[in-house]
């Protein structure tokens, strides 16, 4: 095992040692890839039934710049398209981080915490996060995720349902305001054209147990006024304890839709419920412990029995009218949220509830003296959070005499710390604009204004305590201009600058290092502006390349730290300013037998003028971000078997604004095998074994920024052998 803190040549032995892997596998390949390469016109055919792999590369058509259906190779982002087991069969789909690999500038931390989401970063925008998203705009069926003040609750979002997912790996507020320094748009599967179909998963390993069901169909080409009706439904159970201590997590999840098409206006209902009972946070470790054992816990969460409980629902309405590139389209939709959450400083109760809706159109007229196309919108949220906070009293013994913070003897809830009502609401508008100019160039600008505003009402007012009520408005008018060329039918070049808003969320105004309640007054949001230059093509319909420079430069970035003498607790303070400056590629390769994808981001992210007091930070690394990143993954294929190894090499980290706090860079692989046999009499067993961690790496996965008691560590997984049957 390296060291925690590590070093530069710890890093490069790292780097070389997957680069070298990487080569092997590629040179393994190699005969076959000339092979495919000597008639660059050929199509090679579809694989069979049997062998369900990736297709033959072509233009891949999204929707995630909320225009109609458009070529990624006529639009000046960098964006990615992912199809969950297309190119690595066998996934658990237990995690974002397994459907997100190999997309270059996207870093998912796990925690192997079950009370904790995975950190999502896109081009560093994400990485503060100490729980949910925060920075990264998610969507699912075009129904944000993300909540109006920017952050994002993804533990409710049902994986074994999504059938594709698109990212914009850049600065899109003028499309999607609020916290877009990168979007996550998850699609559901299809129903099935069938009448009825099923398909289960059961996976089993490191003591977890996860199950889960997912029917679809299509009923026929009418029943009485609808028009193509279709459905869809999955369940997901997942039960047990996680690889570390204090790591239990009991979870019910499940998500229903009913799709038609009704005089022309195709509608879909859409519920989401998710139910977990417990999920206990395991917190981070010091470097002594997570050199001596990864799957310790954070002692004090234990004995103040740190966890959370969540129930979330969520209800939705969809309607879209048109065809091409003339739709319109509209949204609504309800949520509400139940969380009970004990900290190690406080017991933290939230019941929340979520109003929104969305309008767009998308045009394209042919007059002269070039076709345009034409886009405009309107989004708007409204959250209510009713918050109360307790003291935790888990240490309190039945028999202690009774004291003011723990009034009720054995009782974990103690005394109220706060008690107030937190309301968000965000608005925006956007229009977008796109001139198809000769020689296959494509000019496009767009424009978007947002307003969040925030009011808390202070209902513990009693004695000393004062009325600390008070409201915040914040906005932003968000620009973009962008050009792309299709210089060639399979490749196009880009360029844009582009822009992100990013406001603090409620509970990052309402943390304040002080101990005062209400809303923090001198926090403010952070503003980017990005520049970017991008290629992407495809070879012989087999080899996708991608590249893309990106500099940006950030005002007043949000930056977290622990407030010392209150575990667990975050705060927030500005950076005066700060730059960002990186290279993205992938190369993927699709062949008749083995897929091979190779992602790799080299990024300089620096604070350029920062100060707390009397300690300038200018020049340090920002923390949590790994200066050098290298994905990759080859699957193999042979008459229904499979074989895939995949894994992720990182730089080493910086974990405090001070850059003298690091965790090692490391490299840990995963592999799975299975078959993908033939139906027999219309069922399919798929069988699939498993080792995550496969060398049993001891890493830091993720750190916590600014941390106090030393607590900086996330551990990785350890090594773990899992098994999975799918039956369809």
């Amino acid at each position: 095992m390296g060291s925690i803190t590590g070093d530069n040549a710890l890093d490069r032995s790292v780097a070389n040692s997957l680069i070298q892997l990487v080569v092997v596998a590629i040179s393994a390949i190699a005969p076959a890839l000339l092979s495919a390469q000597q008639d660059s016109t050929r199509r090679v055919p579809p694989r069979p039934a049997a062998d369900t792999g990736a297709q033959p590369l072509g233009p891949v058509q999204v929707t995630v710049t909320r225009d109609a259906a458009r070529s990624t190779l006529e639009l000046p982002f960098a964006i990615s398209r992912l199809t969950p087991d297309a190119t690595r069969p066998g996934l658990r789909r237990a995690s974002v981080a397994e459907l997100l690999l190999g997309v270059p500038g996207v870093m998912v931390q796990e925690r192997a915490n079950p009370a904790q989401d995975p950190r999502i970063a896109v081009r560093g925008f994400g990485a503060r996060s100490a729980f949910g998203v925060r920075g990264v705009r998610v969507m699912r069926d075009g129904i944000p995720l993300t909540l109006p003040d920017g952050q994002t609750p993804i533990d409710w979002l049902d994986l074994e349902s999504i059938g594709q997912i698109d990212v914009i790996r850049g600065t899109a507020a003028a499309l999607y305001g609020n916290a877009a320094g990168g979007v996550l748009d998850f699609r559901s599967r299809a129903p099935q054209a069938q009448p009825f179909a099923l398909d289960a998963r059961l996976w089993d390993g490191g003591g977890m147990r996860r199950s889960s069901v997912q029917a679809s169909g299509t009923l026929g080409d009418s029943v009485g006024v609808l028009r193509a009706p279709a459905w869809s439904g999955a369940f997901t159970r997942s039960v047990g304890d996680g690889p570390r201590a204090w790591s239990r997590l009991e979870a019910t999840s499940g998500v229903a839709r009913v799709l038609a098409t009704v005089a022309g206006t195709r509608l879909e209902v859409q519920g989401t419920m998710y139910d977990t009972p417990r999920a206990e946070n395991t917190g981070a470790l010091t470097a002594e412990e997570l050199a001596r054992d990864p799957r310790l816990a954070d002692s004090l969460n234990v004995r103040r029995r740190s966890r959370k409980a969540v129930s979330h629902a969520q209800l939705a309405l969809l309607a879209s009218r048109g065809s091409g590139a003339n739709v319109l389209d509209a949204s609504l939709f309800t949520s509400t949220r139940s969380l009970d959450n004990p900290l190690a400083f406080a017991i933290v109760g939230v019941e929340r509830r979520v109003l929104g809706g969305s309008l767009r159109g998308a045009w394209r007229t042919e007059r002269p003296p070039f076709p345009l196309r034409l886009s405009a919108g309107v989004d708007g949220q409204h959250q209510v959070d009713d918050r109360a906070n307790f003291e935790n009293c888990a240490e309190v013994a039945p028999t202690a005499p009774v004291s003011v913070r723990c009034p009720a003897s054995g009782q974990e809830r103690g005394a109220f710390r706060l008690d107030q009502q937190e309301r968000v609401t965000g608005v925006g508008a956007f229009v977008r604009t796109e001139a198809e100019l000769p020689k296959q160039i494509y000019a496009s600008a767009a424009l978007r204004y947002d307003r969040v505003g925030f009011r808390v009402r202070d209902r513990f007012i009693a004695g000393t305590n004062r009325d600390d009520s008070g409201m915040r408005t914040l906005d932003a008018i968000s620009p973009m201009v962008g050009l792309a060329w299709r210089m060639a039918p399979l490749w196009s070049a880009y360029v844009n600058v582009s822009s992100a808003f990013e406001t603090p969320t409620i509970t990052e105004l309402t943390n304040q290092d002080n101990g005062a309640v209400g809303l923090n007054a001198v926090l403010d949001p952070q503003r980017t502006r990005t520049a970017e230059l991008g290629l992407q093509g495809v070879i012989a319909s087999r080899i996708k390349l991608e590249a893309a420079l990106f500099d940006a430069s950030v005002q007043d970035e949000l930056v977290p730290f622990d407030v010392p003498n209150q575990p667990g607790r975050r705060a927030f303070r500005n950076a005066g300013k700060t730059s960002r400056r990186g290279v993205e590629s992938n190369v993927t390769l699709l062949l008749p037998l083995v897929d091979v994808g190779v992602a790799y981001t080299a990024s300089r992210f620096r604070f350029d003028r920062y100060v707390v007091g009397t300690v300038d930070f200018a020049g340090n690394a920002i923390p949590g971000v790994p200066s050098q990143m290298l994905q990759t993954y080859v699957t193999a294929r042979r008459s229904g078997w499979f074989a895939t190894i995949d894994g992720v090499a990182a730089s080493r980290v910086t974990a405090n604004d001070a850059a003298t706090v690091f965790a090692a860079g490391y490299a840990a692989w995963n592999a799975r095998a299975g078959y993908e046999g033939p139906a027999f009499r219309g069922v399919r067993i798929e069988p699939v074994l498993g080792v995550e961690n496969l060398f049993d790496r001891r890493y830091a996965g993720s750190v916590v920024v600014n941390a106090t008691r030393g607590r900086f560590y996330e551990p990785g997984l350890p090594r773990r052998v899992t098994f999975s049957v799918r039956v369809r």
